[in-house]
């Protein structure tokens, strides 16, 4: 019996967050919540602007081949506004916990009054200039990914440096998202590596670049998903890159955290105070 409870409790659970906008509000007090259980590990999944009956019957397959591949129901997280949409979410095999529909119905009995159930009024709508301010956080964020271009530098607020899969572009999008901060990532190639000096792209931006760095089975297992079998996803690789890259940091000074056991609301914090940064706008 003992062994059983602790095969249990070792188990991955399939976390979603469902929502008819972005998912950041899902994700932000669903992680809160996440993070009260010790020892347990969840894998994550955001399903965004599920805003139609057909968007949602989908999800509710998804979430229930999930439920059967792993053997266990599957923890939903959502910020639904629609009753409509809500009530076909919730039919899934799932542990379905909505905020909406836990808090609207005591605010509507105290207040006196039903709630508007307007789409977008919990992502920002309802002040135009922090809307806008993530949403041009957000664009630069996105043109300025994974190296595609460098000569927006100048702008940012952060450059975020790491090797490939060490979590810099969903950072990035989460701090424009939240905080209208602009943040671009530059990947570390093998070139980099070898070499261990800075990249000449980023090294006039020494003094806004901030390092993130993995476990070498992290990266691997990260790795393995997208290209199986492969030089890229290899032991050997990984292990490889995660040194050189540490040992780039150390050499010129960069500071940088270790992403394997921290959640993106973490890193986004250790990153804002590390690098001094000021938010543009608050969640």
């Amino acid at each position: 019996m003992t062994h059983e409870v602790e095969t249990k409790v070792q188990k991955t659970r399939t976390v979603f967050f469902v929502s008819d906008q972005t998912g950041v509000t899902a994700e932000t007090m669903g992680h809160s919540l996440l993070t009260q259980f010790d020892g347990l590990n969840f894998k994550p999944v955001t399903l965004p602007f599920i805003s139609t009956v057909d968007k949602a019957e989908e999800a509710v397959k998804r979430i229930g081949r999930t439920a059967q591949e792993e053997g266990a129901r599957p923890i939903v997280f959502s910020t639904l506004v629609k009753d409509d949409l809500r009530d076909v979410v919730k039919g899934s095999d799932c542990l379905f916990l909505d905020f909406f529909d836990a808090f609207l119905g005591p605010l509507e009995q105290e207040l006196g009054q039903p709630s508007s159930h307007a789409l977008g009024r919990a992502h920002g709508m309802a002040d135009l200039a922090a809307y806008t301010a993530r949403m041009n956080a957000t664009n630069f964020a996105l043109a300025n990914d994974d190296g595609a271009q460098t000569r927006e530098y100048e702008r940012a607020d952060v450059v975020l440096v790491g090797v490939s899969r060490s979590g810099k572009t969903p950072t990035c999008v989460y701090l424009a998202l939240q905080y209208g901060v602009y943040a671009a990532n530059y990947p570390l190639t093998e070139d980099d590596l070898e070499s261990v000096k800075l990249p000449a792209l980023v090294a006039q931006y020494r003094s806004k670049l901030y390092g993130l760095t993995i476990g070498p089975d992290r990266l691997q297992q990260i790795r393995q998903e997208r290209r199986p079998d492969s030089r890229y996803s290899s032991a050997q690789q990984c292990a490889f890159e995660v040194r050189s890259a540490e040992r780039m940091f150390d050499r010129f000074g960069i500071p940088y955290m270790d992403t394997t056991d921290t959640s993106i609301e973490e890193i986004a914090s250790r990153v804002l105070e590390r690098m001094n940064i000021a938010r543009r706008v608050r969640p």
